[in-house]
């Protein structure tokens, strides 16, 4: 692991998780009962999500390298973009219904979600979101593959600061370990 994470900070930091340092993973325990969503669909909203970040405040990159033993429904971990509680972006791997899918939610006010499901049983996943002008365009790759499938464009508010990392939730489990082994964010 090359990055820096001096200056970078939780939002709903995990009862569990130790620090990436150079050539170390980052790993991280999601605690139970975690989610993100707003109000679409099932009326609900949660901001509980563990997100680990640093400001960004215009164009900007981030990409992830994770595994994890994805057992619950629901089960979640990627890269994030967040302004705040009502606008952000995530996208990585949501286990739904006992399979695997590459997956993106974005919520301004009101959340949105695609998902493709991951063909076979990828043991790695790489995300990349990249902020350009007032877009966010989610890219993945699976099993070391460069991330270069489009899953999604988005609108993204441009120019506005936004926290920029990693993330996981286990919404309907008791929790589950993440091991990102690479997270780059640049600007």
């Amino acid at each position: 692991m090359s990055q820096d994470f001096t200056g970078w900070q939780w939002i709903n930091e995990p009862a569990k998780w130790s620090p990436g340092t150079a050539g170390d993973d980052l790993v991280v325990t999601a605690d139970a009962r975690t989610d993100l969503w707003r109000v679409t669909h099932y009326g609900y909203s949660y901001d509980t999500a563990h997100l680990f970040g640093t400001t960004v405040t215009g164009d900007a990159r981030v990409t992830t390298t994770f595994q994890a033993p994805w057992a619950a429904q629901y089960d979640q971990a990627g890269a994030m973009l967040r302004i705040d509680e009502k606008n952000w972006i995530k996208a990585g791997v949501e286990y739904v219904d006992g399979r695997l899918n590459v997956s993106a939610v974005v919520t301004r006010d009101f959340s949105d979600w695609s998902v493709a499901p991951a063909l076979g049983a990828a043991e790695t996943i790489t995300v990349d979101l990249a902020r350009e002008g007032d877009t966010v365009i989610v890219r993945y790759g699976l099993d070391g593959a460069e991330p270069v499938t489009m899953l999604r464009l988005a609108y993204f508010p441009p120019g506005v600061p936004a926290l920029a990392g990693v993330m996981c939730a286990a919404p309907e489990g008791e929790g589950f370990e993440v091991r990102f082994t690479s997270i780059s964010v640049s600007s």
